[in-house]
Parts: C-alpha cells; sequence; structure tokens
C-alpha cells in the first residue's frame, strides 16, 4: 500500500519543482527523498516526474495524482485537526492570511485581545493576495483569511465583519479638490493611481465609480498602500485609500489632504475558512474581535 510519506514526498517535489528543495522541506535527505517516489511509482505501476538533469517535468498522470495526493493530505490533517479541536477548541498553531491593505490595519490591534481571550492560541500572520490566500485555504497552508468581497472565493465558508469605504487623496498643493470635492473635479485633469494587477483594492477602487470617466496611470502601479501615498504627497497623481488603512495610521506624517467620497461603493471585508474545518466556533469569535476592534477605533 502506498504510504503517507510518499505523498508527502510526491506534493513537496510539486510545489518546489526541485529535488534537494523538496527534500530539504520534507527534512530528509535527498536520496530518501528520491527513493520514496521511486517506490510510490512502483507500487502504482506509472511513471509520475520525468527526471531530467536540469529540471522536473511530472507526467499528465502525476499532475492528477498530485492534485489527488493533496486532497488527501488535507483531510489527514483534518482529522488530526479534528481531535485536537474536541480535546481543547482553543489550543494550538493557527495561520491567519491577509491581503496587505486589510491585515496590518486591523491584526495588530486585535491581538492583545484574541491573546487575553485564548492565551494558548497561536496565531501567525500571513499577507498575500487574493488568489493566493484562497488557494492557500484549499491547500490547507492557511486555517482562515482576511479577504475584501466582492470576489469569487469559490466554495469556502465566510462572515461578512463590516464595509470600508473610501476616501480620495490628494497633495496638500491641489487646493482645488479640497476646496470643491464634488464628483465632476475629483479626477478632471488628475491621473488616479492604483496599486498593481492582483491587488483586489484596485478592482474595487475603479468599481467605486461604475458611473464616472476616470483616467488610470497605466505608467505606474505601487506594490503598498506606503507606496501609493508616498507618490500622490509629491503630486504626481491621486488615489483612492479605504478608510481601514486611514484610520490605522497610514497617513501619519505626510502631505495629504483627504476628500470624503461618501457615495462611493464601499468593500466588504470578510473572514473565510474552508467548510471542512473543525474550529468554525472558533473562526466566529474571532471575527467577532476584529468587529470589535474595527468599530472602536
Amino acid at each position: 500500500m502506498i504510504t503517507l510519506q510518499q505523498l508527502r514526498f510526491l506534493t513537496a517535489l510539486a510545489a518546489t519543482d526541485n529535488f534537494s528543495r523538496a527534500a530539504q522541506s520534507s527534512f530528509v535527505s535527498q536520496p530518501t527523498l528520491s527513493a520514496g517516489i521511486k517506490e510510490l511509482e512502483q507500487r502504482l505501476g506509472v511513471v509520475l516526474v520525468a527526471r531530467t538533469r536540469h529540471s522536473v517535468l511530472f507526467t499528465p498522470v502525476g499532475l492528477e495524482i498530485v492534485e489527488r495526493a493533496r486532497d488527501l493530505l488535507n483531510g489527514v490533517a483534518e482529522i488530526e485537526s479534528l481531535a485536537s479541536a474536541h480535546a481543547n477548541p482553543e489550543k494550538g498553531k493557527f495561520t491567519l492570511g491577509s491581503i496587505p491593505t486589510v491585515g496590518p490595519y486591523l491584526v495588530p490591534a486585535a491581538l492583545p485581545l484574541i491573546r487575553q481571550r485564548f492565551p494558548e492560541l497561536g496565531l501567525y500572520l500571513r499577507e498575500e493576495l487574493t488568489e493566493s490566500l484562497i488557494d492557500g485555504l484549499a491547500a490547507g497552508r492557511l486555517d482562515m483569511a482576511l479577504i475584501a468581497l466582492p470576489f469569487d472565493i469559490g466554495n469556502m465558508e465566510y462572515t461578512e465583519l463590516f464595509d470600508d469605504g473610501y476616501q480620495l487623496a490628494v497633495a496638500k498643493s491641489d487646493k482645488e479638490v479640497s476646496s470643491r470635492p464634488s464628483r465632476e473635479v475629483i479626477f478632471e485633469g488628475r491621473r488616479l493611481m492604483l496599486l498593481e494587477n492582483g491587488h483586489c483594492l484596485q478592482r474595487h477602487a475603479l468599481a467605486a465609480f461604475p458611473d464616472q470617466s476616470v483616467s488610470v496611470d497605466e505608467s505606474f502601479a505601487a506594490t503598498s498602500l506606503s507606496t501609493l501615498v508616498a507618490m500622490v504627497s509629491e503630486g504626481l497623481g491621486v488615489t483612492l485609500l479605504p478608510d481601514l488603512a486611514i484610520d490605522g495610521g497610514l497617513l501619519a506624517h505626510d502631505r495629504i489632504d483627504l476628500v470624503p467620497l461618501p457615495d462611493a461603493c464601499p468593500r466588504t471585508i470578510a473572514l473565510a475558512w474552508r467548510k471542512s474545518s473543525p474550529h468554525k466556533a472558533l473562526f466566529q469569535s474571532i471575527a467577532s474581535i476584529l468587529v470589535q476592534i474595527r468599530s472602536e477605533g
């Protein structure tokens, strides 16, 4: 019979595309990992990996078996997690993924209360883009994820936390917008600067003004909100910033004026997890803490 260890070796190789790195991530020697995958191929009677001197190439059946192996290993992990959750539902290590425009402005403020309420819980934060977060949940790499809706999250379960509106950020020298914050002059003759593709904030910001002709600066895309703020403070354009980041201190010491945009359609911040997770009650409690922190902020 094939073993879980062999399947772990196979999925590690698929994740790294390198025998040496796969062995390191599996905490075994490279010969041990190679032998384990070879034994798996012999058990199954098919070639899973075409080995060359410089690359690793999975066969079509190998790719399909990798996906099934991941599902099986996730199921095993959830069995172990279920038993652990039954013994002590508020103890253990959990990884919380978050989009970069939410995590830094919400989670640090919530951590003291989370630690006070769940002293035996270890919480680890990872910042990734939304697609990567959803993949991480599905693969079992993440336990829960802070995301912004609307977004297609597949069959993940989630709870909505709060709506997050926008304000227009302009340089202090741009007095026309600051003094006349009407929709007619907000984007007139100004370039809108946004985050790079992959950040859901870019799509949400544009969707906030469905009936407005917006001129987006295609020559620039930032990787962080702080970079956007720095560019705007130099008078190079304007941008839309979420209230959560503004309230979290994003604009400290920057030469920025804010123009309220009360009619901009907000994004919805949500906490998501796998439907099969045995820790739903814990996640709901953490969601309640996040809502509390936001309401107090």
